[in-house]
């Protein structure tokens, strides 16, 4: 595969996106499906997180987060991408498509593996992009995550929110905590997703996922019903409006544990982000509501490893505390909450971006200029990494402990954290 650096002058399209008609047994697309999933094995084969087919480029593959041309494959006509977007959709997604010109949906190979997928339609013609789903359910501990997640993952109640940009690996780490749940403790687990992405068998728990679109109208809808399942654990795809926050807030504070995702980048965005889906008094009350049931915020970003093999997580997590709580309900005081966290790594587990940045590489799992690239800020970045480098002192001893799997800091008699300390 050549690395795709440069842009590609395009052929004209068509005005107007069409999908052929008919499905896979229509004659021609037989073969089409065929090339298709040739192209989906290779992708997995190379490691890739993505695929993107779009009319005047050859297919391209994300590969450690890098866009790289597929080799051997000539540009795609308009008609092609048509054809390969026929193939993974039925008559309800096409319909939705030529409602909305774009629609997201789950495709399955059997044997070989599942895909997220959007469809969309660019300067008049379709364009596809792909998400590889592996079949084999994620591991909390071969993640390279925080030993804190596991922690969390024994919550009983209240609200995890795990954040980061697209493709920094939320649905995994979310799977993964679902996954743990299943592993270790009965418990009703309802899902809500759009597509559905890892498929959960029954083992501890019983667990149900629904598709919006598919299985329910949308995430607010589904989850109002939710609460009528008898659910201990409910996860939601994506906070997207202020309806859903304020149910899955209620459902939190009514006893159940809720799993959501974010698209934000650290902890102290994700919590103004909260806030701003509301004004005036309305947005107090939900300070304070917020405050009481949030449990961890969990942000994610995906680097590149120093040894060119994949990407690695740099973790930012809060754990709640009664001074966090506090922190929040004070919009004046919400900006001391980075420093609460980094000073609550000893006895709760939590690190900024910044700490987790410096150990990973003193451990030489990423490179100087991947921490510089990704830090908060690097001017401070750069003065902190001197003084975390140039000792050995009891912090760093004591985050490669914990990152090795030892055991979990004891809290605080001053803080005690009754989840944790049973």
């Amino acid at each position: 595969m050549a690395e795709d650096n440069t842009p590609t002058n395009e052929r004209p399209v068509a005005a107007e996106a069409r999908l052929p008609e008919g499905g896979r047994d229509k004659p021609g697309l037989a073969r089409r499906l065929e090339q298709l999933h040739k192209l989906l094995k290779l992708a997995a084969k190379v490691g890739a997180s993505d695929i993107h087919l779009k009319p005047g480029k050859v297919p391209v593959l994300r590969v450690n987060g890098q866009l790289m041309e597929v080799d051997g494959w000539p540009p795609l006509h308009p008609g092609d991408t048509g054809q390969f977007a026929r193939l993974i959709m039925n008559e309800e997604q096409v319909q939705a498509f030529r409602r909305d010109h774009d629609v997201d949906l789950a495709y399955s190979v059997p044997g070989f593996g599942r895909f997220r997928a959007n469809i969309y339609q660019q300067r008049g013609s379709i364009a596809v992009a792909l998400r590889i789903i592996p079949f084999e359910l994620p591991d909390i501990r071969k993640l390279s995550l925080p030993p804190v997640i596991e922690r969390i993952a024994l919550e009983r109640r209240g609200l995890v929110l795990v954040t980061g940009t697209t493709g920094s690996g939320k649905s995994t780490t979310l799977a993964s905590i679902v996954n743990h749940i299943n592993n270790t403790r009965a418990a009703h687990v309802i899902t809500i997703e759009d597509p559905i992405e890892f498929l959960f068998a029954d083992r501890k728990s019983m667990i149900a996922q629904r598709e919006v679109g598919l299985d329910a109208g949308g995430f607010h809808r589904a989850l109002r019903a939710a609460l009528r399942q008898d659910p201990d654990v409910i996860l939601i795809g994506e906070l997207r409006d202020p309806d859903t926050i304020t149910t899955a807030l209620m459902a939190a504070e009514t006893g159940h544990l809720v799993l959501a995702t974010l698209h934000t980048l650290d902890v102290m965005e994700t919590i103004h982000r909260i806030i701003a889906f509301y004004d005036g008094p309305q947005a107090q009350q939900v300070r304070y509501q917020f405050s009481s049931v949030i449990r961890a915020i969990v942000c994610q970003r995906l680097l590149a490893r120093a040894d060119g093999q994949g990407r690695i997580p740099a973790v930012e997590v809060m754990v709640a505390t009664s001074r966090i709580a506090e922190l929040i309900k004070e919009p004046h005081r919400t900006h001391e909450i980075r420093e609460a966290i980094s000073q609550g790594y000893s006895n709760y587990g939590m690190q900024t971006f910044d700490m987790c940045l410096s150990h990973l590489v003193l451990e030489k799992k990423i490179t100087y200029e991947e921490a510089l690239d990704n830090c908060t800020n690097q001017g401070d970045f750069e003065l902190k990494f001197k003084g975390v480098s140039s000792t050995s002192d009891a912090e760093h001893e004591e985050y490669q402990r914990l990152s090795k799997g030892g055991d979990a800091p004891a809290a605080g008699n001053d803080m005690v954290i009754e989840r944790f300390s049973k």
